[in-house]
């Protein structure tokens, strides 16, 4: 009898820790363009090419949904910042359209 109490239960909670690893994959690809990005963007003065290192660095089903901010100033030794900001879809059996915001940022120094 209380079999048939803790399967469901057991299942929710698989299904949240699965949830919650889908989350932490997304953040860590995403950490790893956005520090992509920001090697870039502490060599090259144009914003474009530190994006597209971001995009490049990215899963092809990610690249649509994330935004890209870059920060670089002209001042060799000051920090270029590159953040980024994705909505991750949970997928079955979280609600269709039920989302989690995943950003990410990373600096460097401008060398040139």
């Amino acid at each position: 009898m209380e079999l048939f109490l803790v399967i469901p239960m057991l299942m929710l909670v698989l299904a949240g820790g699965l949830g919650v690893v889908s989350v932490a994959r997304a953040r860590i690809e995403l950490l790893g363009a956005v520090r992509d990005g920001a090697r870039v963007a502490a060599t090259t003065p144009d914003p474009a090419k530190a994006v597209a290192a971001v995009q490049e660095g990215l899963a092809p089903e990610m690249r649509p949904r994330v935004r890209v901010a870059v920060s670089r100033p002209a001042v060799v030794g000051r920090p270029a910042r590159v953040t980024a900001r994705m909505a991750h879809p949970l997928g079955p059996p979280f609600p269709p359209g039920f989302v989690v915001e995943v950003a990410a940022s990373a600096a460097m120094v401008v060398e040139r």
